[in-house]
């Protein structure tokens, strides 16, 4: 007797197989979104495909949800695209979790300001491992300066959303608001920290009402720009067509009347970093073909070598995705490359890239760069 024909796992739509244990379990969408603390329709556009699960740390959550192991998830021969331990994060944790009057330090307020600067420019080029070893005594060193000590838990929250620590950037980002003090520039500053660990904790809609109603209050474009296009983002994922379009249009219109000043604010805003919030928001929207022309053609203006290694690198990561998106893992494998020969940790140390790369390893014979890129991050053993 013939046996029926047994599907491979690894062939099936991560979203679809997330719809039949969910069903397995005899869970509605309803329910299942419940649990997870997610809407019915992100549910949905999970399992239709239409938003992707790049997210190790959300992948884990929903295997919790179904109890079962999160390689079942990802399917036995794709191995778990978690990253290096980073000690780091560790001693941040610690640090922020310190309560108590920190101890007066011997330092200036100046030689503070040159750390500060020092850690946005780690930040910027990427260097992730070496950031996270001087957060603790740079919390401590501006404690005592209050835009210094906002601009410290700013780079806190945003390496740590990068790490895929959403909940302790969150925790940070609220004590750069509470470090604020009230002042508007530097409360919109820190809600900009705000906007993106809401966001990546998947809380959309809050996101979007915390972007605006700081952008309402800020008196420097490139910060009201900057929450523009977290609020246009957070839109986008919450399947706001209208309103991303609307919000990236305001803060386009902000960087169009921008000069050539300095950004004393670390934001990276500019028409170029709009253009990539456009390709980001087009993914987001269930449209990975316009994503793509919108990235092709923002890589080819004059601008984007100008942006910091961390923010040409993070978008050529969203661009991997997109390509994947379409069904070109070629392009994807080349994006992700550009991505590490960019800024190495980008790729190295994140796990939404790890978790590309072991998918577009997964999905058929990969380039020799980029199945050495594997080796390199050990997701796959040099034969």
């Amino acid at each position: 007797m013939n046996r029926p024909h047994r599907r491979d796992h690894n062939s099936v739509p991560l979203g679809r197989r997330v719809a039949e244990l969910r069903a397995h379990r005899g869970m509605s969408q309803q329910t299942f979104a419940d649990r997870l603390g997610k809407s019915k329709s992100w549910v949905d556009k999970v399992e239709r495909g239409v938003r992707k699960l790049d997210r190790y740390s959300v992948i884990r959550e929903i295997a919790d949800v179904l109890r079962l192991d999160p390689e079942v998830l990802l399917g036995s021969r794709q191995p778990p695209p978690t990253a290096p331990s980073l000690d780091g994060v560790d001693a941040v944790r610690a640090a922020l979790a310190c309560y108590q009057l920190r101890p007066q330090r011997s330092g200036t307020a100046e030689q503070a300001s040159r750390q500060v600067t020092h850690a946005w420019l780690t930040y910027q080029h990427a260097r992730y491992p070496q950031l996270l070893n001087v957060l603790p005594d740079l919390l401590d060193a501006t404690h005592s300066t209050r835009s210094l000590l906002v601009s410290s838990y700013r780079i806190t929250a945003a390496v740590l959303v990068k790490l895929d620590h959403a909940n302790l950037a969150w925790l940070a980002a609220d004590r750069a608001v509470t470090a604020a003090g009230g002042g508007a520039t530097l409360t919109a500053t820190a809600t900009i920290a705000v906007a993106q660990a809401l966001r990546a904790l998947g809380h959309h809609q809050l996101a979007l009402t915390a972007a605006l109603a700081a952008a309402d209050t800020a008196d420097h474009d490139t910060v009201r720009g900057t929450l523009f296009l977290q609020a246009g983002l957070a839109a986008a994922a919450d399947g706001d067509r209208r309103n991303t379009h609307d919000l990236l249009d305001h803060a386009a219109t902000l960087a169009d009347r921008r000069t050539s000043e300095p950004d004393p604010h670390y934001t990276g805003f500019g028409s170029v970093a709009v253009q990539l919030a456009r390709s980001l928001a087009a993914h987001l929207l269930g449209d990975a073909i316009e994503a793509v022309q919108r990235h092709e053609h923002a890589v080819r203006s004059d601008g984007w070598r100008r942006l910091p290694p961390e923010h040409r690198a993070a978008h050529l990561i969203g661009a991997a995705r997109a390509y994947l998106d379409i069904g070109d893992p070629t392009r994807g494998g080349h994006a992700l490359l550009d991505a590490d020969h960019t800024a190495p940790a980008e790729v190295r140390s994140r796990p939404v890239a790890r978790t590309l790369l072991a998918e577009i390893i997964q999905r058929g014979p990969a380039a020799a760069d980029v199945a050495r890129l594997a080796t390199i991050v050990g997701l796959t053993r040099q034969p």
